[in-house]
């Protein structure tokens, strides 16, 4: 069964293009996946981002895997593009 609500995962028009971002940020859970996906650990993500916490982290996770169809293109490319900045 697929999550109809998130305690922490919200979408906003006007805020990334209405993409689903952690609450009072602009992290989208694409970014967080995107970085999960390039070998970083939920620690590393939360270094990253000092604002979130490893529960938004999860639940973003979480979020991903309940609307893979949706995410799956702005994960892929995001992937890219960390990929290009660590050359």
């Amino acid at each position: 069964m697929i999550a109809t609500s998130y305690r922490y995962i919200v979408r906003r028009s006007g805020v990334r293009s209405g993409h689903a971002v952690i609450e009072g940020t602009r992290i989208g859970v694409h970014d967080v996946v995107a970085m999960i996906r390039t070998g970083c650990t939920v620690d590393a993500v939360v270094a990253s981002f000092p604002r979130i916490t490893r529960a938004q982290v999860y639940e973003s996770l979480a979020y991903y895997e309940d609307h893979r169809d949706e995410l799956e293109p702005l994960s892929a490319a995001q992937t890219t593009e960390i990929g290009r900045a660590h050359v």
